[in-house]
């Protein structure tokens, strides 16, 4: 997996979920879509990867037991809805999901670049153009240098971890870490949770109809989420089910899960919906994800843009104090 993924290579990665997803939907077995995708990959750098997991399935593995023998390639959560999916004979349901979740990732990729990009150019353009006229005049090199590198690269260094701290390779008390700084952000922190909650409807969904038990179902379900603070959630519940609570009862006492997601649960377990009251949580925890993140990606580089121009305003209104200061001393007055 890259260091860092591009909008492309979400795109990529979509592409081939939603190819994986149709082949298995039109009746293709699992190895038998690998070797066609194998044949033209969405992405060239998805073949080495392709080629080993299909290595891997030959050898009588699992799907699931073969994605993990590929270490980073894949994210955590991916592996986990997919072993969610394999567990329910679901797999194609979860591809496709799996695609629209890198579709929409990768628009968002590229509305947010496009949109910075102005706001980028218009700071650089305010660094390297302030300082350049004392630069001039004095000829020093080395403190020019100073005062736009030296006031870019924290800047870029700051940008780089933040990229690689948001990546999905990094094990779960790294990802459990990153959750609990995002989890008190109004909107970010809040578009995550619904997120992580869409996808463990969508796959207890799947695990339901399959007609796996509820307890095996929670457990996949919440490793499936993505989100360590779920799947500990979950984990905790155990002793209370050995003693005969149902997972509606454990639900409603966990602030982990907000009232309307434990009460609509509840509500399909009592009247034996749970697999059509799964399907509603999941389009409407998904959908109001998805709204957050659309308008994060639309105030983000306004919000930036607006930063720089307080910033050059600021530069503007220093310089011309000093320069009329200056005046004010040539003058005497």
């Amino acid at each position: 997996m890259p260091l860092f993924v591009t909008p492309r290579q979400l795109s990529q990665r979509a592409e081939l979920y939603q190819q994986l997803g149709s082949l298995m939907t039109a009746g293709v077995p699992l190895i038998q879509s690998l070797q066609m995708l194998q044949r033209a990959p969405p992405g060239r750098w998805l073949l080495p990867s392709l080629n080993r997991l299909k290595s891997f399935l030959d050898q009588g593995m699992t799907l699931t037991e073969a994605l993990r023998q590929l270490g980073s390639w894949m994210p955590t959560f991916d592996v986990a809805l997919i072993q969610a999916g394999e567990h329910s004979g679901r797999l194609d349901a979860c591809f496709k999901l799996l695609a629209g979740y890198y579709r929409e990732r990768a628009q968002l990729g590229r509305t947010v670049l496009a949109d910075l990009a102005y706001p980028a150019f218009v700071l650089h353009a305010a660094v390297f153009i302030f300082p350049f006229p004392q630069f001039f005049m004095s000829g020093n090199l080395a403190a020019y240098l100073a005062q736009t590198v030296g006031l870019l690269a924290p800047l870029y260094l700051l940008v780089f971890l933040l990229l690689y701290a948001a990546q999905g390779r990094h094990g779960e008390s790294w990802r459990a870490g990153v959750e609990q700084a995002l989890h008190p952000l109004p909107w970010l922190g809040k578009a995550r949770r619904e997120l992580a909650l869409a996808r463990l409807a969508a796959a207890l969904e799947a695990l339901v109809s399959a007609g796996l038990s509820i307890t095996e179902g929670w457990a996949l379900a919440a490793a499936a989420s993505g989100s360590p603070a779920l799947r500990r959630a979950v984990a905790s519940w155990k002793p209370a089910w050995l003693e005969g609570q149902t997972p509606a009862e454990t639900l409603r006492d966990d602030p982990a899960f907000p009232e309307l997601f434990a009460n609509l649960y509840s509500t399909g377990e009592t009247v034996g919906q749970l697999d059509t009251t799964l399907a509603r949580l999941h389009a409407l925890y998904q959908e109001a994800a998805s709204r957050k993140f659309h308008l994060l990606a639309e105030w983000l580089p306004r919000l930036l843009y607006l930063a720089v121009m307080l910033g050059i305003a600021y530069r503007i209104v220093t310089f011309y104090q000093g320069y009329f200061q200056g005046i004010n001393q040539a003058i005497g007055l």
